[in-house]
Order: structure tokens, then sequence, then C-alpha cells
């Protein structure tokens, strides 16, 4: 599937959290934005400097009205021991046969090492951002609460 891009409609899916539980994303798309961030590996230097930038600005997201997940093709278990360690306070799906990746169209830029992506989903389930960047951590945080705080504004 080709990626997704600013003004497309999300797909809507299911997937594994990190506590084994199942996520819908229609529990939460239609009723809040959603921040959907795509990352390689659980534990590595610039994913964990990513996800603690979402973390230290969690309660901006929360405040703006969306919810934050993360996504990487880990274990639960793996899910579950990252964010105790890093004080995650949103969940983070498994993706662990890369078919939430591949419905997004997520790339693999080197070749081995999945993607970085940020998709913001307004209320009514369209992508108001797509950012790709897969070193520049801290910029994706910048840019989807950016995002976030426009989302829902009438244009």
């Amino acid at each position: 599937m080709p990626s997704l891009v600013v003004g497309d409609a999300a797909p809507a899916f299911s997937a594994v959290l990190q506590d084994g539980s199942r996520f819908d994303s229609t529990s939460v798309v239609g009723k809040k934005t959603v921040v959907l961030f795509f990352y390689p590996k659980d534990n590595t230097p610039v994913c964990t400097k990513e996800a603690c930038a979402f973390r230290d600005s969690y309660e901006a997201f929360t405040a703006a009205g969306a919810e934050v997940i993360g996504v990487s093709s880990d274990s639960p278990a793996s899910h579950l021991a990252f964010a105790a360690k890093h004080r995650l306070p949103f969940p983070i799906i498994s993706d662990h046969d890369r078919a939430l990746r591949r419905l997004f169209g997520v790339p693999n830029p080197l070749g081995v090492i999945p993607g970085r992506v940020t998709y913001v989903i307004d209320r009514q389930g369209i992508v108001r951002l797509v950012f790709s960047a897969l070193f520049a951590s801290a910029d994706h945080v910048r840019k989807a609460l950016a995002a976030v705080q426009q989302a829902d504004r009438p244009a």
C-alpha cells in the first residue's frame, strides 16, 4: 500500500498493546485527535529519546485533546518493560508482523531499519500530519504537537 498523505482518511485497525489487550482505533478516532508514532525499536538511543520526548510533552498533548500511541515491531513484553523503565504514560502497539506499518505505508529508508514516521489524525479520521525523519526524534514531537493544536480548528 502506498504511504498515507495529508488529507487521506486514516485506516481503521486493531492491534495488540504492551499489556496484551487489544486496541481498536475506532475507540479513539472520532473522539480525539490521535498521534500515532512509528519507531524502529525499543531501548535504542534515538527511539528512547523520542519516546521520552513524547512522555515529557504528554500533558500538552492530552490538554489539546490528543491521544498519543507508539508503534514498533517489538513484542508486548518488550514494550511493557520499555514503558515501565521510562515511565511512558501512553500505550504502545506491538506490530510484530509489520501489518500496521504496511497499512500506513511506513517506509524502510535504509532497507533493514523500519522507518520513523509520525501521523496526526484529526477527530474526523483525516491525516493532518505525516512526518518522516529517521534521526530527528525531537522534531517528531514538536511537529506533532503543532499539528494537534491546529487539527480541529476551523479552516
